[in-house]
């Protein structure tokens, strides 16, 4: 079914000047005869109920900001809900979009704009066709994007006009806690704009690349702690882990580990599995290959039972070679390096971030990850008389994370432009990200501090998040400083010499 459509736009948005919205050619491709449809009136750019025939459906208020392709399905209107036109060229774009059949099923409609059409568009294209940015995007979410579960205004048409564009970006979140999949699956509902895992990046992302290669995890044992343990081993093995750990598997096989009141009932007991192998009791020297070994340790998100998680952590930072129930005898050895403290082959700690704290519904912000870490790090220097602790840290702000976020972008660039330029091969490196966040101590102060030859990372902090002008300025200074995510985005296309309204 195709419609080919006369918008008369109004000389001014202030005037109620009433145009007609002629529908013409509304033709099957079959019959060439033409099908139903009801009155329509535009009033200053304004759709009015429009009724297409045989079961198309399109009906409510919507606003009209250009011409071409819809950004928001039709199925997300509200009444004078208003919904936004892809503003970069009218007649460059010939695209589906999906409308409701009398059915519930969703088909197919394509906009096909005429030269005629053409003369009343006044933005130039954002970008030519076949014409590559230089420039992208990384957005933090929380606080960015959402408050909490709330979309903060204008993030849904900042992402939907950059979509629109072909203007590259990643979403990189210091959150975690739930599959890539599941994760975009909900924010895409949640800000009604197109998402995918090719652009998202969560705190734990990184983790996959310690699957494979000479020291890969992936048939090594590991254990994991986070929000939800038995999420977080989930998501551990669809990163390709296979055997994994988690404080209810431990917990449930030898309580005394921990002789406190316990969540066995509410938390433990449903989620134990058994363990691949018994815990080390002593009274004797077992061999590895009899007890439990731990290779790794992960931290997924912020931990919720912080007393458990920090002795089993301790415990392995203590152990001989990560079997749990040992202590090592290189433990408080002077003569070794850290007064022989982690000199045993005991497993790596790994942090998925440092936030020490996150924006929530409460009016000031709760201890994240971060917070967690300064404990086990408290806790440790008390055990060993203030020995150094190594650990690994992932998230923002460090290098180890943008660098993996900006092979992601790359990528993701190449997919988009390939949509629309066969010369991906001859791509130009990108020139500038801008990171736009809420965090100056993990956003602002990792795009400040990474940046390499060929692009550089200019900082955007945005007043909607965990940074309150009130309290003092940011301890690391942005590039500038924005209300929100939508003057970031505006702000960073003027920068580039492009339009500035989204």
């Amino acid at each position: 079914m195709y419609l080919r459509y006369l918008l008369y736009p109004c000389e001014s948005t202030s005037t109620l000047n009433h145009h007609h919205l002629s529908l013409t050619h509304l033709l099957t491709p079959s019959s060439r005869e033409p099908t139903h449809f009801h009155s329509s009136t535009v009033i200053c750019e304004t759709f009015h109920t429009v009724d297409f025939k045989p079961g198309y459906i399109m009906s409510r208020a919507g606003r009209a900001t250009g011409l071409g392709r819809l950004s928001r399905p039709l199925t997300t209107w509200t009444a004078r809900a208003p919904f936004r036109l892809a503003a970069a060229g009218i007649g460059r774009h010939d695209r589906g979009f999906a409308v409701l059949n009398k059915n519930g099923v969703t088909g197919p409609v394509r906009w096909e704009a005429s030269r005629l059409q053409r003369r009343f568009s006044t933005k130039k294209p954002v970008f030519e066709a076949g014409e590559a940015p230089s420039f992208a995007f990384a957005f933090d979410i929380d606080g960015v994007l959402l408050h909490v579960a709330k979309p903060i205004p204008g993030a849904a048409e900042s992402l939907r006009y950059l979509n629109d564009n072909n203007i590259p970006f990643i979403l990189l979140t210091n959150g975690g806690g739930r599959p890539e999949a599941v994760r975009v699956r909900d924010l895409s509902e949640k800000l009604g704009v197109e998402l995918s895992v090719d652009n998202f990046v969560q705190s734990h992302t990184p983790f996959q690349e310690l699957v494979h290669g000479p020291e890969g995890l992936g048939d090594k044992t590991i254990f994991v702690t986070g929000a939800d343990a038995q999420k977080c081993r989930e998501i551990a093995r669809q990163y390709g882990f296979k055997n994994v750990v988690t404080p209810a598997d431990i917990i449930h096989a030898y309580p005394d580990v921990f002789p406190f009141d316990r969540l066995m009932k509410s938390v433990y007991a449903s989620t134990h599995e058994p363990l691949p192998k018994p815990i080390y009791t002593g009274g004797g020297d077992a061999a590895e290959s009899e007890v439990l070994k731990i290779d790794a340790m992960f931290v997924f998100n912020d931990p919720r039972d912080w007393a458990l998680d920090i002795q089993i952590i301790t415990d392995l930072l203590l152990s001989r070679g990560g079997v749990l129930g040992t202590y090592s005898t290189k433990n408080g050895d002077a003569a070794l390096p850290n007064g022989g403290w982690q000199q045993d082959g005991q497993p790596a700690l790994v942090y998925s971030n440092a936030d020490l704290v996150w924006p929530t519904t409460y009016h000031l912000p709760r201890f994240g990850q971060g917070a967690f870490q300064a404990a086990v790090a408290g806790v440790w220097r008390e055990v060993t008389g203030g020995a150094a602790l190594r650990t690994t840290v992932f998230g923002k702000p460090f290098a180890t994370t943008y660098r993996y976020a900006e092979s992601v972008l790359n990528a993701h660039r190449r997919a988009v432009l390939g949509k629309t330029s066969r010369d991906v091969g001859e791509l130009a490196p990108l020139k500038t990200v801008y990171m736009v966040g809420d965090n100056p101590e993990s956003d602002i102060r990792g795009a400040n501090d990474y940046s390499n030859d060929e692009t550089e990372w200019s900082s955007v902090l945005v007043r909607t998040g965990v940074w309150k002008q009130e309290r003092g300025p940011p301890t690391h200074a942005p590039k500038m400083i924005v209300d929100d995510v939508k003057a970031a985005v505006e702000w960073a296309l003027q920068r580039e010499g492009r339009t500035t309204k989204v």
